[in-house]
């Protein structure tokens, strides 16, 4: 049985001990899972991506900042919805997080049910997340069962090419085609062309 509660984990990033203390005593009060860490770098050492969580990070730190940390997270194509702590006269630097991604910030000192606020909103998009990116590695999963012809035929189907157009645009036999579309469906567990599309699309994108 899990020991993790249920309303998700919150990873706080501040240089500030009591900073720190404060909130995992608040957000533990809520019911939520707390890390606590005094610096960018001992987070992402520690970080695990595949947890459905959200981040609370001070824009200021020693060593690398709150800025640089959100950079470093773009860069690892991280879906881990932050807010960060601003302190006066920070707020220009919050606006330029915000247009990169952050969901919001929060002046110190910040008002308790704000936050919480917050917090909440982050957990749901993270709950969203989480589940996009398990069904995206679903789909990829599948499609990774297709030998580089079936791919091709796929990627025609989807294209909306008849049979006979995909067998002379490689080269072979329509009766070949319709094994390949055979092997296919049974390889995606498609009992249809819909539930085809749904996949191929979905694993590359929507339109």
């Amino acid at each position: 049985m899990s020991l993790i509660p249920k309303k998700g984990t919150v990873y706080v990033v501040d240089d500030d001990e009591a900073v720190r203390d404060s909130l995992q005593w608040l957000l533990e009060g809520k019911d939520y899972r707390v890390k606590c860490f005094d610096s960018a770098e001992s987070f992402l050492a520690r970080f695990d991506p595949r947890e459905v969580a959200c981040l609370i990070a001070d824009i200021r730190m020693d060593g690398m900042s709150g800025l640089e940390l959100q950079d470093r997270l773009l860069e690892r194509r991280s879906p881990l919805p932050i807010v960060f702590i601003t302190g006066h006269g920070d707020v220009p630097m919050a606006v330029t997080t915000m247009k990169k991604g952050a969901m919001d910030f929060i002046e110190k000192p910040f008002k308790e049910e704000e936050l919480v606020s917050l917090v909440e909103r982050m957990l749901d998009q993270a709950r969203q997340a989480f589940s996009q990116h398990q069904e995206q590695a679903s789909r990829d999963a599948l499609l990774a069962r297709l030998t580089t012809r079936e791919s091709q035929v796929l990627e025609r189907i989807v294209a909306g090419r008849l049979n006979k157009q995909i067998a002379d645009d490689l080269g072979i036999s329509i009766k070949t085609v319709e094994a390949h579309r055979a092997n296919i469906m049974e390889k995606l567990n498609a009992n249809t062309v819909a539930d085809l599309l749904k996949i191929a699309l979905g694993a590359h994108g929507k339109a």
